[in-house]
C-alpha cells in the first residue's frame, strides 16, 4: 500500500543543463512528495541563474558538496554519460536513491558496475527511460496484452534523420564523440527505442549488428544496423542512419491477427491495424515529458508500485547496445 511521507522526500540535481529546463527538472517539483533543493553545474553563473529561474533553494559548483548536503535525500544525475559512473558510485556511498539519465554508461561493463553498487547497499536506482510511462505507450502495452493482434512474432524500427548543422559544422558535441557515445547518436536515440521494446516485448536475450562511419563527420558511429531476439520467440530488427534524406521514425509489431504502429519520438498517432479495422489513437505526450516518470518514482519510493525503469533494466538495454555495437567485453 502506498504512504505518504512525513515529510518531502529532497532531491538535488547534478547537471543542470537543457534536459533539465523542461522536460525532467518541472516534474521533480510537481510530484507530489517531492521537493527539489538543490541544483549543481560548474559553471557558477549558470547554476546560478538556473537555481533563480526555477525558484531552487541551494546551488553548487562542486558535485561533491551537494551530494553530501544532509538536506538532500535523493539525487538526479543529468550530465553526459562519460561521467554517469563517477556521480553515481558517490551516491550510492552517501546512502542515496538516485536517478540517472539515459544511457545509463557509456558501456554495459560500467552500467553493470552502477547497478550493482546500488544492489549491494539496497538502494533505489532509476533510469529516465521515461517512454515507460508515458500514457501512449501504456496504450500499445495495452492491446498487446488484450491479444489485439494476436500472438507476437516480429517487431522492426527504422530511425532515420539527416546530418544537422553542428555535425556539419564540426563544432565539438559529446554525443557524437566516440569516447562518450561509441555509436553516436544511436547511444543518444536508440537506447530509448531499445529499452521500450523490451519493456513491451520482453527482455532481449540475443543481439547482433553491424556499426559504421559513413560521413566522416566525427569519431562515433553514424550509421547503425542490428537484429535480435526476445526471449519470448520474437524476432526484431533495426537500423539507425543519421545522414539519410529524411526523418522517419517508424516503429511495426507484425502479429498473427494484425499489427501496430507508432513513432518513438514522434508525437504520432499509435495505430491498431486488424480484422476488425483500423484504430488510430492520438495521445499527447504531457508537458514535462518525464512528469509521469518522475511521478512513479514517487510511486515507488512511498510503498506503491515498483517503478518499471530501473538500474537493472538499463543495464539489460545497455548489454544489447553493446551487442548491436559489438563491443568487446560485454
Amino acid at each position: 500500500m502506498k504512504q505518504c511521507p512525513e515529510k518531502p522526500i529532497r532531491w538535488g540535481i547534478i547537471g543542470c543543463g537543457n534536459v533539465t529546463e523542461v522536460k525532467s527538472g518541472p516534474a521533480y517539483q510537481m510530484a507530489e512528495g517531492f521537493e527539489l533543493v538543490a541544483v549543481m553545474r560548474r559553471d557558477e553563473a549558470k547554476a546560478r541563474d538556473y537555481a533563480k529561474r526555477h525558484g531552487v533553494a541551494r546551488y553548487y559548483t562542486d558535485a561533491d558538496q551537494l551530494i553530501a548536503d544532509p538536506e538532500v535525500d535523493a539525487v538526479y544525475i543529468a550530465t553526459p554519460p562519460d561521467s554517469h559512473k563517477t556521480y553515481a558510485l558517490k551516491v550510492a556511498e552517501a546512502g542515496k536513491p538516485c536517478c540517472i539519465e539515459k544511457p545509463l554508461a557509456p558501456d554495459y561493463a560500467d552500467s553493470a558496475l552502477i547497478t550493482a553498487a546500488f544492489r549491494k547497499r539496497s538502494l533505489p536506482l532509476f533510469v529516465a527511460y521515461y517512454r515507460r510511462s508515458l500514457p501512449r505507450f501504456r496504450q500499445v502495452q495495452s492491446w498487446l496484452a488484450d491479444g489485439k493482434i494476436g500472438e507476437v512474432r516480429h517487431v522492426s524500427w527504422q530511425l532515420s534523420k539527416p546530418a544537422n548543422a553542428l555535425d556539419l559544422s564540426g563544432q565539438y558535441n559529446w554525443r557524437t564523440d566516440a569516447a562518450i557515445a561509441p555509436g553516436g547518436y544511436f547511444d543518444d536515440l536508440a537506447s530509448h527505442g531499445l529499452d521500450l521494446l523490451m519493456f513491451l516485448l520482453g527482455d532481449i536475450s540475443r543481439a547482433m549488428g553491424i556499426c559504421l562511419n559513413q560521413q566522416g563527420l566525427y569519431s562515433a558511429g553514424d550509421a547503425v544496423t542490428g537484429c535480435w531476439q526476445h526471449e519470448s520467440g520474437v524476432t526484431g530488427c533495426g537500423s539507425w542512419h543519421f545522414g539519410a534524406a529524411k526523418r522517419e521514425d517508424r516503429v511495426e509489431i507484425i502479429g498473427s491477427r494484425g499489427k501496430l504502429v507508432f513513432s518513438v519520438f514522434d508525437e504520432a498517432p499509435v495505430i491498431l491495424i486488424n480484422g476488425t479495422g483500423e484504430q488510430s489513437r492520438l495521445i499527447e505526450n504531457p508537458p514535462h515529458i518525464q512528469q509521469f516518470h518522475v511521478a512513479a518514482i514517487a510511486e515507488h519510493l512511498m510503498g506503491g508500485e515498483p517503478h518499471p525503469s530501473t538500474g537493472e533494466t538499463a543495464t539489460r538495454t545497455a548489454w544489447v547496445m553493446s551487442q548491436i555495437l559489438g563491443q568487446p567485453n560485454s
